[in-house]
């Protein structure tokens, strides 16, 4: 959904500190033009709140608890006729988690120690109906685009992810409607590519290159 210039670029805050909420509206409120309408504590209510209208652009942390994650609410807002754009803001920035969010329709990622000058930029971007990348972020997706057959793909990154937290074959079978035939042959391709013979080794090499988050 693009915004005239003469329109106040409307928005919602979805996250689950609300230090961070006030914090964020502090700077936004601040930025002629934007309009902090509404804040929403959970993802689940991130999407009630989309849904009812009303929003350019809604700021999606990833992380909400036990509920929702951000990457499955950004899916469910842009899933919406006439949709916000999301522009995710969060301290992750894994290839597993960016992955998620741009398939799930995201606008853009920033980091949350971006200034406030690039924040304020992105969310004018985004409501542009542009993409908006923290440097960080675009460099990570520029590597994978050079060295695709050495890149993980977002359902070896899912796997991974859930070995790093301790799921067994089984478990992750069961968690992404798998057979454990198809685990482990993810996880022979993940070996591979990362040059490691076990889940150890391969969870600690992710970490290290900032694949997947612990």
């Amino acid at each position: 959904m693009t915004t005239p210039a003469t329109t106040p670029i409307r928005l919602l805050l979805a996250d689950d500190h609300p230090v961070v909420r006030a914090g964020l509206r502090a700077v936004l409120d601040a930025e002629p033009g934007f309009r902090v309408v509404a804040e929403a504590a959970t993802a689940e209510q991130a999407v009630a709140l989309a849904a009812t209208g009303g929003f350019n652009v809604v700021l999606m942390d990833l992380q909400f608890g036990a509920g929702m994650h951000g990457s499955q609410a950004t899916a469910a807002i842009t899933a919406q006729p006439c949709a916000p754009r999301v522009l995710i803001l969060t301290t992750y920035d894994s290839d597993a988690d960016i992955l998620a969010a741009v398939e799930a329709g995201a606008a853009g990622y920033l980091l949350k120690d971006a200034p406030p000058e690039e924040l304020a930029a992105a969310v004018r971007t985004a409501a542009a109906g542009r993409s908006a990348l923290a440097p960080a972020v675009a460099h990570r997706l520029m590597d994978r685009m050079r060295t695709p057959a050495e890149a993980l793909t977002k359902r070896e990154l899912e796997v991974l992810q859930l070995v790093g937290e301790g799921l067994s074959n089984l478990q992750i079978s069961k968690r992404l409607f798998l057979s454990q035939a198809t685990v482990k042959s993810h996880l022979v391709h993940i070996y591979a590519k990362l040059g490691v013979d076990s889940r150890t080794s391969a969870v600690a090499a992710a970490t290290a290159r900032r694949l997947i988050r612990r």
